[in-house]
């Protein structure tokens, strides 16, 4: 009687960890670590609300610009199109061709809306029919936009005149729901969204096959410029929502408005782990990304360790280093 034999089971194979994905995290940990031991009072609820406040413009704007990048483009233009969408939504506000403050305040967040959108088709149909690399055409329209704002504010800046729409503007930026602010109500609805379009929808998948492989998703019958556009489109849609949450802060646009937030953006984006080559996109990566930018700007501002003038310098360099980690892990 021969004995059985009993089959050898495989054993189930490891998940390995992405540390595109981890990374991000790990470093605001660290950075909360950091900012507790250089100033006890970093870790104050009014700081920390403070900095997630004041990171809410960048993160919603760098929403938009993972969908850009994730799909293989660019956008230098941002922070000029924040500028002039600033600019002619308070141009708007001032001529107030209705009465009521609160119907003129949605008027012209709506008119916001449809200009972010309209730039971000400008760029997007350039980019694509005009078969011309995002970067070039994305450098072309920051210089357009940032020209048409100091046209339209004759060399100096475009306030809100009227008090009375001020006041019940106010709220937008320096209110809360359930003590949560606004801008960061505003910031978490758009990461989800943005997440869920990202991950959950067949548009989505496009934008990620676009990214990886142009040819490949056209021979797959995907409509590339078609993707392209949209992507650009919806990087038009989170600058104009910035801008709503950011004009009442100031009530008020100027030609330095919005001045190196597309560096910060991409910076946010690469920091959180989207690929810059495209086919990579990580949403909650990007809004952790914002917040570290916030927040190495904040412990500077707290500590003696760098001045805050060079917050900038600081921003460039942690780039190149989130490029180099970028590159090192994709390697493994």
């Amino acid at each position: 009687m021969s004995d059985a034999v009993s089959p050898v089971t495989a054993p189930a194979p490891r998940r390995s960890i992405d540390l595109r994905a981890v990374a991000p995290f790990a470093a605001l940990a660290a950075l909360l670590v950091l900012g507790a031991l250089v100033n006890p009072s970093f870790l104050g609820i009014d700081n920390l609300t403070n900095v997630v406040t004041r990171s809410a413009f960048i993160a919603v704007i760098a929403v938009g610009a993972t969908f850009v990048i994730s799909a293989g483009g660019l956008d230098l233009s941002v922070g000029s199109m924040a500028a002039f969408v600033a600019g002619t939504m308070i141009l708007l506000l001032n001529a107030a061709p209705i009465e009521g403050a609160v119907p003129m305040i949605v008027l012209a967040m709506a008119a916001a809306l449809c200009v972010g959108a309209l730039c971000g088709l400008a760029n997007g149909l350039i980019t694509t029919l005009g078969r011309i690399e995002p970067f070039i055409v994305t450098l072309g329209t920051m210089g357009i936009f940032r020209a048409l704002t100091i046209w339209l504010a004759e060399g100096g800046s475009i306030a809100m005149k009227s008090q009375e729409l001020r006041a019940t503007y106010r709220p937008v930026y320096f209110g809360d729901v359930l003590g949560v602010p606004v801008p960061v109500i505003a910031f978490l609805v758009v990461a989800a969204i943005g997440a869920f379009v990202l991950y959950r929808t067949r548009f989505g998948r496009h934008v990620m096959a676009v990214g990886s492989n142009e040819d490949v998703a056209r021979y797959s019958g995907i409509k590339v410029n078609r993707v392209r556009t949209l992507t650009y489109i919806i990087q038009g849609l989170c600058v104009a929502i910035a801008v709503l949450v950011y004009v009442p802060r100031l009530g008020a646009a100027t030609a330095t408005t919005g001045l190196l937030w597309e560096l910060q953006a991409i910076t946010a984006v690469v920091i959180g782990g989207t690929a810059l080559r495209g086919g990579v996109g990580r949403v909650w990566g990007t809004i952790c990304g914002a917040l570290i930018l916030e927040i190495v700007g904040n412990i500077m501002v707290l500590s003696d360790l760098v001045s805050e003038y060079l917050i900038g310098a600081v921003q460039g360099v942690i780039i190149i280093l989130a490029m180099l980690i970028q590159r090192s892990l994709s390697r493994r």
